[in-house]
């Protein structure tokens, strides 16, 4: 899961935040047949119980369970993945504090104040807010990572809608100006941001006001284009969170040592170390009490550690969803957004809806993930509530539909081998990449490709084999033509508006779709009108519905998440609006 709207990972951001951020790769499936106790997961709880005294330091031990090394690159301007948001978390703070609507409060390093009717932003630091190298953080920390981002020679992936809403940005990002003129220094703590257009989103984190500081005298002399690959992104970030990245083994593990200028004061740990471990020995690895908490845990096989001694199983709905992505054209570069394909292999919307009808979600959510997931239907979670079309029931499984859909479209099988030609009586083979992880990513695999051979399509892995996650986003954000299907997921952001991942300038559009009336559904959501609440949920369900009808991507399953702790861990809320979960972390004994 990267940081926008949404986040891709799991970039995020989407990142959360949404900010952007891709998701990591499934873990089964199949909708065999399977006895399993369902879990409920409103039952769990978000809080660490652990009425113990505290030790005084202490160490503690994180484990975050992934198939592949994280990428290591530790600034928000730059990450792409949820692994490496996982560890960034004890040190990255963003600026803004928020409740459990993700609207934006008081309490954070930094205040907002919108001007509607000015098409202004007001982001204001706290007296005392320092990097983690002692120097201040400052009103030309807050340009600058709009500088860098808006900047022809960035290589990251954040520049999109909401940048180029700031005036004067595109000006700047074409080299006409050398400045952003919407963006005003007001004073050493205080900067204005001047839009185009502001949306209610705006009020929500990463809801369209960027959400982090850079430190400008770490960065300013090295070339942007020379940045993602500096040391001061990989090997020794200065952050301002409770505490510091103090040495990385690339790839394996992060320890990180207590910020003496932490604002709120110093946080109560010795230490703390998070280690990759792989997915197939995290269960293993929990039973033997090697780590304290586990990010990322697998939810396939939730029997086999739900009773494990000595840990408390906390649990949430993900902001995330999986989804099945069709490759429908290309992103250009030079322009900044995607070019429609009309000749792609899977432009016919029959096709990619018979495809959605063919999949059984809900009996993979109940059977392989023990019901913490379940069948998607929109492309808005349910954790959004009053966003959420409820009345769209998605593709509901149905074999005959997606045979119908295929003979209406002029699928036929012309040469009786049991699979369908193309509508020109051409041979139809669908590439589709699906990444490896865990015990259930091959079985879901070879679920998919048994369900879409029974409708009569002929579908093989792209590249012969599962992906690994690192190179499977590379393959899919670089329009590989070896792709043409792909199963992917989202870690959606806190402000749920889905420019950041559906529109045209967006680079996390990976299916590559756009329409005006796709740009227009956009537009009102993240439109003046839709400060309006019945506004905004008539634009929110008219998207939905759409995206819905043309299935350029197709959500597949809302996902729930688990996090092991173990007993001595105290003063730890895993909710969404507690932003600074490692501050206050203690332990209540020296050894696990």
């Amino acid at each position: 899961m990267i940081n926008k709207k949404f986040l891709g990972v799991l970039t995020v951001t989407a990142a959360l935040t949404m900010t952007l951020t891709a998701c990591g790769g499934s873990k089964k499936s199949d909708s065999g047949n399977k006895n399993v106790d369902t879990e409920d997961i409103s039952k769990f709880t978000m809080v660490v119980k652990n009425d113990q005294d505290p030790i005084k330091g202490g160490t503690l031990e994180v484990a975050v369970a992934s198939d592949t090394q994280f990428k290591g690159l530790f600034s928000e301007v730059y990450y792409q993945d949820a692994y490496d948001n996982y560890y960034m978390r004890p040190s990255h703070e963003g600026l803004f504090s928020y409740d459990k609507d993700f609207v934006i409060t008081k309490d954070g390093a930094a205040t907002l104040d919108l001007d509607v009717d000015n098409k202004k932003a007001t982001i204001t630091l706290k007296d005392d807010i320092k990097w983690s190298d002692g120097e201040s953080v400052t009103a030309d920390d807050l340009i600058y990572p709009y500088e860098v981002i808006g900047n022809k020679e960035y290589t990251g992936i954040r520049y999109d809608d909401d940048f180029t809403n700031i005036v004067g940005m595109e000006e700047y990002h074409d080299g006409k100006a050398d400045t952003i003129s919407g963006i005003k220094k007001i004073d050493d703590q205080t900067i204005e941001v001047s839009y185009k257009e502001m949306n209610p989103g705006m009020l929500q984190l990463s809801g369209g006001v960027y959400t982090n500081a850079m430190p400008k005298h770490i960065f300013k002399d090295i070339p942007i284009k020379d940045q993602e690959k500096s040391d001061a992104v990989r090997k020794n970030p200065v952050t301002f969170g409770p505490y510091y990245i103090s040495k990385i083994v690339t790839g394996e593990s992060v320890e990180y040592l207590p910020n003496e200028h932490y604002y709120r004061g110093k946080p109560k740990l010795d230490k703390i170390v998070f280690t990759n471990v792989p997915t197939a020995s995290i269960v293993e690895a929990l039973k033997a009490k090697k780590y304290d908490m586990v990010y990322s845990m697998p939810t396939d096989n939730y029997p086999t550690y739900k009773d494990t001694e000595d840990y408390q199983m906390l649990g949430r709905e993900e902001l995330a969803y999986t989804y099945i992505g069709f490759k429908l054209g290309t992103y250009d570069k030079d322009k900044g957004e995607s070019v429609l394909n009309p000749d792609a292999k899977m432009a016919d919307v029959k096709l990619r809806q018979a495809m959605g009808y063919a999949v059984d979600n809900d009996a993979i959510g109940q059977k392989f993930y023990n019901g913490l997931r379940s069948g998607a239907t929109t492309l808005i979670p349910p954790i959004f509530e009053t966003l959420h079309n409820s009345d769209i029931k998605g593709y509901q499984y149905d074999i005959e539909k997606a045979k119908k859909l295929l003979d209406d479209a002029g699928y036929k099988d012309t040469d009786d081998d049991g699979l369908r030609e193309d509508p020109d009586g051409k041979k139809l083979t669908i590439n589709f990449a699906s990444m490896a992880g865990g015990e259930t990513a091959q079985p879901l695999a070879d679920y998919y490709l048994q369900q879409w051979k029974e409708i009569g399509l002929d579908v093989k892995l792209a590249t012969g084999r599962l992906i690994d996650f690192q190179a499977f986003y590379d393959k899919v954000k670089n329009d590989d033509p070896e792709i043409d299907v792909f199963q992917a997921a989202w870690s959606v952001n806190s402000a749920p508006s889905p420019a950041g991942l559906y529109s045209r300038n967006a680079a996390f559009n990976y299916s590559r779709f756009v329409s005006e009336e796709n740009d227009k559904l956009l537009s009102a959501i993240d439109s003046k009108e839709s400060f309006d609440d019945t506004k905004r949920k008539e634009a929110y369900d008219a998207w939905q519905e759409y995206m819905f009808e043309q299935a350029p991507v197709i959500p597949t399953l809302y996902r729930n998440e688990v996090m092991p702790v173990n007993n001595r861990v105290k003063s730890f809320t895993w909710n969404y609006e507690d932003t600074r979960d490692f501050y206050g972390i203690e332990l209540t004994a020296e050894k696990r």
